[in-house]
């Protein structure tokens, strides 16, 4: 039996790291709308897009205000998109759920800082179509020296991994450009999978860019029956790059194992 002392400790912290998640998800928002119009995400406090007053801190506070009032601003009344508290809640799943996979650890930070990058990615280019360059660019950085400090590649996978990753992509997006006569990859999906590249290494490449393949044709010609558009309609890929990435990063070697038995040690 787990002494209550051991326990209650335990489970105040993993509350905390949800409500910790929760004001993260706050920021991620903040993220989410600014970068596409190319506007600071440090500076300048939140404002209603539609009639632009400033929003007081106590109408800020992640998903309770969104209940509180009922969806709407509470200076002109225009409804509040229900991506908000949506992003918050995921947030704070997110690190309650990776706190509760790693424990406190540096595998922990690294999980938790990638899988955000990928949160934020992926939200960004389902509403936007686009892969800001101030998050892929900065992340290859990031990226390379925490997995680094995480010891579970080299540096040199990292870096091999980054050009491997970005050439790749890059080598694609150009036959498919030539043969095609329009544009398939864009050049933010070439430097997300960079970025993945110096997270994760040379060694995930393969299995992110199978699952994300896959799994992105199977939506996407499912999308496309739905909706009744040609195969000509632009899907974003960065939300499939970055599933693949997560597949990777929990189940990497069972994928490995079955996808390449050879290169399973």
């Amino acid at each position: 039996m787990i002494p209550s002392t051991l326990v209650y400790p335990s489970a105040i912290f993993s509350i905390l790291i949800f409500i910790f998640g929760l004001l993260w998800g706050s920021f991620f928002n903040v993220c989410i709308f600014r970068l596409p119009l190319e506007k600071s995400v440090i500076w300048g406090r939140s404002s209603c897009p539609k009639c632009h007053a400033l929003i007081p801190w106590f109408c800020n506070i992640p998903v309770i205000s969104f209940v509180l009032l009922r969806g709407r601003c509470r200076n002109c009344k225009a409804s509040i998109s229900i991506q908000y508290p949506l992003i918050e809640l995921i947030t704070g799943f997110l690190f309650f759920g990776l706190y509760s996979y790693y424990g406190l650890s540096k595998e922990c930070l690294f999980a938790l800082v990638f899988c955000s990058i990928l949160l934020v990615v992926s939200v960004i280019d389902l509403k936007h179509q686009i892969i800001p360059d101030e998050i892929s660019l900065p992340g290859i950085i990031v990226g390379f020296l925490l997995s680094i400090w995480l010891g579970k590649i080299s540096w040199m996978d990292s870096l091999l991994g980054t050009l491997l990753g970005g050439g790749s992509f890059l080598l694609v997006a150009w036959g498919y450009e030539k043969l095609a006569k329009r544009e398939g990859l864009g050049g933010g999906d070439i430097k997300l999978l960079a970025m993945i590249g110096a997270w994760l290494g040379i060694q995930s490449l393969l299995i992110v860019i199978i699952v994300s393949s896959l799994v992105g044709s199977l939506i996407g010609i499912g999308a496309m029956i739905i909706c009744k558009k040609d195969f000509k309609a632009a899907i974003p890929f960065g939300p499939f790059l970055a599933l693949g990435a997560l597949a990777y990063l929990f189940w990497g070697n069972e994928l490995t194992t079955v996808l390449f038995p050879p290169l399973v040690p």
